[in-house]
């Protein structure tokens, strides 16, 4: 049976993130994929300005109406949640719409740089532990590592910082673990991944400062290319070299994105 995805997270009417990422992302990994919009936005929160609109309201109902259909999912993958409320309602779906061997995939999407997304603070950090704690495999950056563990953030790190984190979010959350933003030597980053068994780096030329919306093209990447039929690891190395053509696509001056529908081809031929 063809497997099918359900992602919940925002939409960003301008600005290539979230939904506006995942949907296509998904698709061109070979995946149907349902969605379920967290919030509406305007743009994203890097514009000066932006609209916000929940829609607390609306899930449920779509959430009763999925039941009565009968519809489920072969994994559930998470993004941008627009409140605490929300996880409660996420942890349901999770519990109620998945197939029996369903996935839950959860980005932690909440923090960057040492600080909290805008509209975000401690409490929401606390709702999202809940999440993690209920999840197969999990996608935090460092900054999210340290606000689920409690291990104070560090501009700079090494390995053994690296190997800390890990060690601490095995301990607390019992999932797979995808930890983005690992770049223990000049001019590196990529990803540090623990599949149960063991931790494996793989490591690539870092380009420029980073772009919005690359966490979102990397875990839409991972996820795809994870229900694709990838091992985590190589799922993990994909999504890391998609990212990276996406960004080269980019010019600078296009700040508030990358251009990732330009490299759909090329994700494409690497699940081949």
């Amino acid at each position: 049976m063809d497997k099918k995805i359900l992602t919940i997270q925002d939409i960003s009417c301008f600005g290539q993130c979230s939904l506006t990422v995942a949907l296509p992302i998904l698709s061109a990994s070979g995946i149907e994929t349902a969605v379920l919009p967290s919030a509406v936005l305007s743009n994203h929160t890097a514009f000066s300005e932006f609209t916000f609109c929940d829609l607390n309201d609306q899930m449920p109902s779509i959430r009763n109406s999925w039941e009565n259909q009968k519809i489920s999912f072969s994994a559930v993958y998470t993004g941008y949640l627009g409140n605490a409320k929300q996880i409660d309602f996420v942890k349901d779906i999770m519990q109620s719409r998945l197939d029996a061997a369903g996935v839950k995939i959860v980005d932690p999407a909440m923090a960057d740089l040492g600080k909290l997304y805008t509209g975000f603070d401690e409490a929401y950090v606390e709702k999202m532990k809940e999440l993690c704690g209920i999840a197969d495999i999990i996608l935090p950056n460092i900054t999210e590592a340290c606000l689920l563990t409690g291990i104070p953030y560090k501009d700079s790190f090494d390995k053994d910082f690296v190997e800390k984190l890990i060690s601490a979010l095995k301990d607390r959350f019992k999932a797979k673990i995808v930890l983005t933003g690992v770049g223990v030597k000049n001019g590196t980053t990529g990803v540090a991944v623990f599949d149960g068994a063991c931790t494996q780096y793989y490591e690539h030329t870092k380009i420029g400062l980073g772009s919005h919306g690359t966490g979102d093209v990397y875990a839409s990447a991972f996820t795809g290319a994870f229900m694709h039929g990838k091992t985590i690891f190589e799922a993990a190395k994909i999504a890391a070299d998609f990212t990276v053509l996406c960004i080269k696509a980019t010019e600078p001056e296009h700040w508030y994105g990358v251009r990732f529908e330009k490299c759909l081809p090329d994700l494409y031929n690497m699940l081949k």
